[in-house]
């Protein structure tokens, strides 16, 4: 009996710039920055006052009225990521006990939860807060399984389901979640990916407060710059990012789509600091490594490597060696992309839209670029692939990502049928 593998057959996304897979795939290859002055508070307060927000309406997308007053922004955008995924792969989950969810997310609902803290506390007044003026739903924000809760009933779906909440790795790690569910027979079907929508007052002061986020306010369409000798911070983001994951054999019978095979994943921990990384790039190697183990390539297998490309100077070195260290030579003629560049940070849903990006790279056998590279820095010497997108022969692409708290993930897609 041949092992069970999962496939891609779906996907689904809400992005900056892009309300679904097909405009975003074209932002990406086009190049074209998301970034733009904050427009959804008055951020005048504030050191970043850019972010790449979605031009998002829930009732235009679908959402009944009770849906949208029940729903987190971020809630919202998971339910219409998974009903494009869905819609795309022409999945029926039948039985519905053989479907499941994996959700992402690193901040939870965090706009409900600001907006209704500021009516309990008035305005932030009030040390006791008065629960009497919350909303109904105050609890549902509290609890990040709602997101998991809410697309599996959207969806139909009875089986596992589960919300990862592993930093800026939540999207990677919920994708990685839900294909070992198909791997280990839990599950046939698997609707895995992340959301998050953090473009709020305190984030926007807390990430101030350590000087992550880009101060470039007068020019934000050039504010994320990875890899680029003037870059000055990441740029905070948002949207979602939902892919159907099918069992190999599953979607063979059925005549479905493939995108792309998930062949491989590994996370690590880097056990050193909240917000710092090593030089050295150690941690994200031996993911990269034993990603590639358990996938059984090596090095001259990858074609293209989707970067964590935040647009800080210590995650850009720190993934640079990692690249080094985990490929070797390699790691000189393959190239190399940050779509943060493009469509922002959206912290936990970043690592989802990546691999939506690294599915529709082998689809389309095409780099999207790394945008606003003009000057590269000397620290950071691979190919960077700036500005303008390529045309390539892609076999197996790897993405990565780096968290806060020292989550660091990677994974392996292969073009269908291309690994045995």
């Amino acid at each position: 009996m041949s092992a069970r593998r999962a496939v891609v057959t779906g996907i689904g996304v809400v992005s900056p710039g892009a309300g679904d897979t097909k405009a975003f795939w074209e932002l990406l290859m086009a190049g074209r920055t998301a970034t733009r002055t904050i427009s959804t508070f008055d951020a005048s307060p504030f050191r970043s006052r850019v972010a790449a927000e979605c031009d998002f309406s829930p009732a235009k997308e679908g959402l009944t009225p009770q849906e949208i007053r029940r729903m987190d922004r971020a809630a919202q955008f998971a339910v219409v990521a998974a009903r494009q995924a869905v819609a795309d792969s022409g999945v029926e989950f039948d039985p519905p006990e053989r479907a499941g969810v994996a959700i992402g997310s690193a901040v939870g609902c965090t706009i409900g939860l600001e907006s209704e803290y500021v009516v309990v506390s008035d305005g932030g007044r009030d040390w006791v807060v008065d629960h009497r003026f919350g909303v109904p739903q105050l609890y549902d924000y509290l609890v990040p399984s709602t997101f998991a809760a809410e697309v599996a009933w959207d969806c139909g779906a009875l089986g596992p389901a589960a919300t990862i909440s592993t930093g800026c790795t939540s999207g990677l790690d919920a994708i990685g979640h839900g294909a070992a569910l198909v791997e280990e027979g839990s599950a046939d079907v698997v609707v895995a990916g992340a959301t998050d929508a953090p473009i709020s007052p305190i984030s926007v002061a807390s990430f101030d407060a350590i000087k992550a986020t880009s101060p470039n306010n007068d020019c934000p369409e050039h504010a994320s710059r990875p890899f680029d000798l003037n870059r000055d911070g990441f740029v905070l983001g948002e949207g979602a990012a939902v892919l159907v994951l099918e069992e190999r054999e599953h979607a063979r019978r059925r005549g479905a789509h493939v995108y792309a095979e998930v062949v491989g994943f590994a996370n690590r921990s880097n056990a050193f600091h909240m917000t710092g990384l090593k030089p050295d790039g150690r941690e994200m190697a031996e993911a990269i490594t034993r990603a590639m183990a358990s996938a059984r390539i090596g090095p001259q297998r990858i074609s293209y490597v989707n970067a964590h490309g935040s647009g800080t100077r210590q995650n850009d070195r720190h993934e640079t060696a990692a690249f080094k260290r985990s490929l070797g030579p390699r790691a000189y003629e393959v190239p190399v992309s940050s779509i943060k560049s493009m469509i922002g940070h959206s912290l936990g849903a970043i690592g989802a839209l990546e691999i939506a990006a690294c599915a529709l790279a082998l689809e389309h056998q095409a780099v999207p670029p790394t945008a606003n590279l003009t000057t590269p820095d000397p620290e950071c010497d691979l190919d960077y692939v700036p500005r303008t997108a390529r045309d390539a022969d892609l076999d197996v692409v790897l993405s990565v990502g780096s968290g806060f708290g020292g989550f660091q993930s990677a994974m392996l897609l292969a073009r269908p049928g291309r690994v045995a």
